[in-house]
C-alpha cells in the first residue's frame, strides 16, 4: 500500500505563485512514477505532470508547460509541483498519483495506482 497527503493548497491571486508538496509512504519511493492530477468544478479530473521515480525525466499538459515545475526528493519521499504564473483557470483541485508498474511516465487517470485526497488550489482574479 502507497499513502498520499498533499499540502499546500490555498488562495492566490492571479500571477503568483503556490508549491504543492506530496508525502508518500508505505512502499520505495524512488521505484514508481508520480503524477499531478486536477480537477475543476464540473469537468474531469485532467492530467498536469509526471515524472520518472528516479526524476531523470518530466512531462507536462499543454495547459501548464512553461508554468509548472515537478519534481521530487527521494530521501523525503516527497514530490512537489512548483505553479508559477497562475490563472484563474488553473482553479481546482489537486492531486498527487502513484503508478507502481514501473518507474516511467504515465498520463492517463487509469495508469495510476495510488491517490491522495486532493488539496484545493484557488486563483481569484
Amino acid at each position: 500500500q502507497v499513502q498520499l497527503v498533499e499540502s499546500g493548497g490555498g488562495l492566490v491571486q492571479a500571477g503568483g505563485s503556490l508549491r504543492l508538496s506530496c508525502a508518500a509512504s508505505g512502499r520505495t519511493f524512488s521505484s514508481y512514477g508520480m503524477g499531478w492530477f486536477r480537477q475543476a468544478p464540473g469537468k474531469e479530473r485532467e492530467f498536469a505532470a509526471a515524472i520518472t521515480g528516479n526524476g531523470g525525466r518530466t512531462y507536462y499538459a499543454d495547459s501548464v508547460k512553461g508554468r509548472f515545475t515537478i519534481s521530487r526528493d527521494n530521501a523525503k519521499n516527497t514530490v512537489y509541483l512548483q505553479m508559477n504564473s497562475l490563472k484563474p483557470e488553473d482553479t481546482a483541485v489537486y492531486y498527487c498519483a502513484a503508478h507502481t508498474a514501473d518507474w516511467g511516465i504515465r498520463i492517463l487517470r487509469d495508469n495510476y495506482d495510488y491517490w491522495g485526497h486532493g488539496t484545493q488550489v484557488t486563483v481569484s482574479s
